[in-house]
């Protein structure tokens, strides 16, 4: 059995700043990294907008360097994953996919979300060589350029709105004969110049050599009159929504009609007293590194209080 005072579950700039912080206050945090160790960043090639980088830096090495940070000051990191947890009493207990048991005084739920794909060999393939889940991210390597965003609703219309103003032409790749979005972004869209919607198109793959040069997309498929498209195209954005990873978490703790987790007061405590969220699992409107990063020092503050005051 393992006990610590302070159980921080998953990593990427939320986990892994809580982990800093809480060592920092001799908390002897726990902290279990999950299948993806470092979170969503590791999937990409540079970020360039993070504090501190100004030649930018690779998603990989920044995760390191947080690690080696917080291990730096203590934290006991662990690459295995969290597969039970029981909120029922404090002090809380969870379980780790090779048994082990772990007692906290406080967790830290930094799981993050994934975003979701079409679910084409070419999005692995393609993956960090023009193939993006996040325009705010990746946009700027695609200044002047040509690039597809895939979906419907407000976010890939923010999306292509984003990229419109950074590339030559975006591309809005939508499956049904309409937009979902809020009728002022539909507007805004349909207004921008550089911006074609691709009605009642799907995607079945993409090409190029060394990266993305083109998809092949097809439309009104399974119709009489449907017709395969190539288009070409530097950039491919995915924009048809996350999926936080709190499934086994919602037992326990209230969370909104997407799966978010939900704060108590703008703060990252939750209802139930010493457990607090951080990141993206918590957060389904910024999702930016910085951001998940300042999240997990508030919830590592917030769970040190938490133990002073007993």
């Amino acid at each position: 059995m393992i006990q610590t005072k302070c159980l921080i579950i998953g990593s990427g700039p939320a986990g892994y700043t809580a982990a800093i912080y809480a060592s920092r206050a001799n908390l002897g945090p726990v902290e279990y990294c999950g299948m993806q160790p470092g979170g969503q960043l590791t999937q990409t090639t540079e970020v360039e907008n993070f504090p501190g980088y100004p030649e930018g830096v690779d998603g990989n090495q920044m995760m390191m360097d947080l690690r080696q940070q917080a291990e730096r000051f203590g934290a006991d990191i662990r690459d295995g994953e969290i597969t039970e947890v029981d909120f029922s009493s404090r002090p809380y207990r969870a379980k780790d996919d090779a048994g082990n048991e772990i007692v906290a005084d406080t967790v830290i739920i930094a799981t993050g979300a994934s975003a979701k794909y079409l679910g084409l060999p070419d999005e692995q393939k393609y993956m960090g060589m023009g193939v993006s889940a996040c325009a705010t991210c990746d946009g700027f390597f695609y200044r002047k350029k040509t690039v597809a965003v895939v979906g419907g609703g407000d976010t890939a219309c923010e999306d292509a709105l984003y990229l419109s103003s950074l590339c030559k032409k975006v591309y809005l790749i939508v499956r049904k004969p309409f937009l979902r979005a809020s009728k002022v972004m539909q507007q805004r869209v349909m207004e921008r110049e550089n911006i074609e919607i691709l009605f009642e198109h799907n995607t079945l793959g993409l090409f190029g050599k060394d990266g993305v040069e083109g998809a092949h997309l097809v439309k009104r498929k399974g119709e009489a009159d449907e017709q395969l498209v190539d288009i070409a195209i530097d950039g491919f954005f995915l924009a048809i929504g996350h999926k936080p990873n709190t499934d086994i978490f919602k037992p326990w703790l209230e969370t909104d009609e997407m799966g978010y987790l939900k704060k108590t007061d703008g703060t990252p405590r939750t209802q139930l007293p010493g457990i607090f969220v951080a990141g993206d699992c918590a957060d389904p409107v910024y999702r930016q590194a910085i951001t998940a990063a300042g999240t997990g020092c508030q919830a590592a503050i917030e769970a040190e209080r938490f133990l002073l005051a007993g």
